[in-house]
């Protein structure tokens, strides 16, 4: 099989086409409607609001851009420095702030007095408790449309990170 020759120009397009097409998730959503859809909640619970952190968002992007290509609502590996939240939906017309507002729906289950969760069976209030947990000081999010438009994989990471286990969110 003959490998195709791009030219600059063309590869530039390409990739500029690729790009586009990983930022449709994100472009619906500024950085300031998600850092306000996790402090309203946050708020709610007495704990101070989050920041924006490019470095934060850098890593949730890479992350992103691998799972791309399978959408599995699988976390980073083990040992890397932040708490994470992910989010996978069928079809392209999910955003950011619909991956939130689920992860914040998980509060229907939480006990705050017992520290427990009383979710059924295969969910955890776990992307709640990271919402909210009470000394995070920044996030940083990405989408990414997944390819043969198969789904949309949202991931937020969070500095530090939270759900230490023993401790309560807030």
């Amino acid at each position: 099989m003959a490998q195709m020759q791009y030219s600059p120009k063309q590869l530039a397009a390409v990739l500029l086409l690729a790009l586009a097409s990983a930022m449709i998730v994100t472009a619906q959503d500024t950085v300031q409607e998600i850092l306000d859809a996790h402090n309203t909640v946050r708020a709610n619970v007495g704990v101070p609001p989050l920041t924006w952190d490019d470095t934060v968002a850098t890593y949730a992007d890479a992350f992103a851009q691998k799972r791309s290509a399978d959408c599995l609502p699988i976390f980073s590996p083990l040992g890397h420095p932040y708490g994470e939240n992910v989010f996978v939906g069928t079809g392209s017309e999910w955003n950011m702030l619909d991956a939130v507002n689920l992860w914040v729906s998980q509060k229907q289950y939480y006990d705050h007095a017992t520290n427990t969760c009383s979710a059924p069976s295969g969910q955890s209030c776990d992307a709640y408790k990271q919402v909210v947990w009470r000394d995070t000081k920044a996030i940083g999010c990405q989408g990414v449309v997944c390819d043969g438009n198969a789904g949309v994989y949202i991931i937020c990471d969070y500095s530090p990170p939270g759900n230490v286990v023993g401790q309560t969110p807030y």
